[in-house]
């Protein structure tokens, strides 16, 4: 077999912060970095990534709901775990492409049938963990790998990992045998990643054929940037292309700054009758293991280096969290700005109607003409108020019918408004978050149309103005006595009066569209109620109705808002949430260099030693 490797043939491992355990790691004795500030920061990242929420549609959310979960799987899975037990024994995750020959390469180095092989694809459907049997106790106690079951079988269940204990491999090492990295299978696809970010040692397998697959060098990459320690092995390598292939395979791992993981080239061969490739070919890399195994400081250098690159990710990987999480509150914010705008421009729409005389056109104009009766009538409007009073005594008695009509005519105009701007308002809401694509996601049809209650509320609402119109006049009269000594109809025809002055921008001093819409009205209506009240307390009615008005037409108007805003907030994430992930992430990190981790040597690996076959 020919073997390749960089400067990682220096065999001697360097001296490290903390040594590990010996090889028997069997032993249950925690092993820290001596400082438990780091388990506390992790613990409290984990906190911070599991209550950030993603909701909105954003091209950001479902990369960071995956960042997210694959952090918490680290954390849980080796960070916290590892920590604990930095004695625990070197875990090798053995990952690769479809039909690379993980699992034969798992068999042959541990001399048993303990992983499932053949030509059916995948061939592994749920992890195999083979250790020492020294080592079972540690591995079987769940801290590390928690979220999978333990089983002594195999099984098609990919949430269980099967252990198996091979007496031919030493103590203080253990292999993993994980689904294809590129399998059809999604959940194999994702278990692969899971187990590799769980790795001390990364082994990865691969062929000449395959060699230069997207997938594998992504996975690469990816362990390049976490500090990961690697080692590679190129599999059934036809022997006349052996040099040529291995050499290519040097230069794409230099390029992509992984020169120094040591290479094992396996020419292609046959397996034997328990499926186990011959020792000569595989006696190279069993060596290699043997000497790591045997070696308590290349061991813990392994751990330390990867420990470490896994903990100096994290605040990147928890900086684009946190910037997504910062997109969500943004684009949240912005949905509900599209609908505040909509209907802020609604209640503009009504305030406006209440100014530039479209309320005083048609039947309400009618209405009130008939109301305020004959020329006779006008002409005795600034008489005094008891003769004022004597003169709308006859002039309404046993007259309610215009009255009434009148009250029904400004009923029906601030409806026919009301459920207008509603229904553009929104229109332009719905069409708004359309545009959007987290606003997109949140619609339903029945949003593009007010609510179906709003006519029946619009109706209602201006009843409840005209009677509060009403109440006003009684508490704001300015001769009490007036009220007191006239009837009840008195009070309706003045409210009504403050109504139609209500609908005039200048409270009576008309402008030239009043005028030419009202015909006079506003001035009919000023002289009434100026007669009654005086003319600084009709400015005063005039405002305070006007202001009654436009704040129930407000809240029925954010009540419609409402239908949309809601949703935003069911799924707005947390305000503080990009603020307490970055906080938690900078704590880790802090932490990290107090441990003293960060100031470790990089792992020197025993050389890939050998001789060709």
């Amino acid at each position: 077999m020919t073997t390749h490797g960089d400067s990682a043939t220096q065999a001697d491992a360097p001296t490290v912060a903390a040594r590990t355990g010996s090889a028997d790691a069997g032993e249950d004795r925690p092993a820290t970095t001596g400082d438990d500030s780091l388990p506390t920061a992790l613990a409290g990242l984990r906190a911070a990534i599991g209550a950030a929420r993603f909701p909105l549609a954003l091209p950001s959310a479902e990369p960071a709901r995956r960042a997210a979960g694959s952090l918490t799987d680290q954390l849980d899975d080796y960070l916290l775990p590892r920590l604990r037990r930095l004695d625990a024994p070197l875990l090798v995750v053995v990952g690769g492409s479809t039909g690379a020959g993980k699992s034969t390469l798992v068999n042959s180095l541990v001399q048993a049938r303990v992983s499932a092989a053949g030509v059916l694809r995948p061939t592994t459907r749920s992890p195999v963990l083979v250790c020492s049997p020294a080592d079972s106790g540690w591995f079987r106690q769940g801290e590390l790998l928690p979220g999978l079951t333990r089983t002594n079988e195999p099984s098609e269940d990919p949430h269980t990992l099967q252990l198996v204990t091979a007496p031919a491999l030493p103590p203080g090492l253990a292999f993993l045998d994980a689904p294809d990295i590129d399998s059809v299978v999604d959940a194999n696809r994702a278990l692969a990643g899971q187990l590799l970010a769980a790795a001390d040692l990364w082994l990865f397998v691969t062929t000449a054929a395959r060699y230069a697959d997207a997938v594998p060098w992504e996975l690469l990459r990816g362990a390049r940037a976490r500090g990961a320690v690697i080692a590679m092995v190129l599999d059934r390598v036809p022997p006349e292309a052996a040099d040529e292939v291995a050499a290519h395979l040097s230069e794409m791992l230099a390029a992509q700054d992984l020169g120094a993981a040591p290479l094992f080239v396996l020419p292609e061969t046959w397996v034997d009758g328990q499926g186990l490739l011959p020792d000569r070919v595989t006696a190279p890399l069993s060596a290699w293991f043997a000497r790591l195994a045997a070696d308590a400081d290349a061991r813990a250098a392994v751990v330390r280096q990867t420990l470490d690159g896994a903990l100096a990710a994290l605040r990147p990987a928890v900086e684009g969290l946190a910037d997504a999480a910062d997109e969500q509150v943004t684009a949240a914010d912005a949905l509900d700005e599209r609908v505040r705008a909509a209907y802020r421009g609604a209640h503009r729409t009504v305030e406006q109607g209440l100014k530039d005389g479209r309320l005083l056109r048609g039947e309400v104009l009618a209405r009130w003409q008939e109301f305020v009766g004959t020329g006779e009538f006008f002409r005795t409007l600034e008489a005094r108020i008891g003769r004022l009073r004597d003169r709308m005594v006859s002039a309404v008695t046993g007259r309610p019918a215009p009255a009434s009509e009148l009250r029904e005519a400004i009923e029906s105009q601030l409806v026919t408004l009301l459920r207008g701007v509603a229904a553009e308002a929104a229109e332009n809401a719905y069409t708004g978050w359309k545009a959007h694509p987290a606003g997109a996601a949140l619609l339903e049809p029945g949003l593009a149309h007010p609510a179906g209650d709003l006519p029946e509320r619009a109706e209602r609402l201006v009843r409840e103005w005209q009677r509060g119109v009403l109440e006003l006049v009684r508490v704001e009269g300015g001769d009490r006595r007036f009220v007191a000594r006239t009837a009840a109809y008195a009070v309706n025809a003045t409210g009504l009066a403050v109504m139609i002055a209500v609908f005039a921008s200048t409270a009576f001093i008309p402008t030239g569209l009043e005028v030419a819409t009202g015909a006079g009205t506003t001035v009919a209506a000023q002289t009434v109620l100026q007669a009654v009240f005086g003319d600084q307390a009709v400015r005063t009615l005039a405002a305070k109705a006007r202001a009654d008005l436009l704040e129930r037409v407000r809240a029925l108007l954010d009540d419609e808002a409402a239908r949309y805003l809601v949703r935003t907030t069911e799924a707005r994430p947390a305000a503080d949430t990009a603020e307490a992930l970055r906080r938690a992430g900078n704590g880790v990190e802090m932490a990290r260099h107090r441990s003293g981790l960060a100031d470790a040597d990089a792992a020197r690996l025993p050389g890939a030693e050998g001789g060709g076959s």
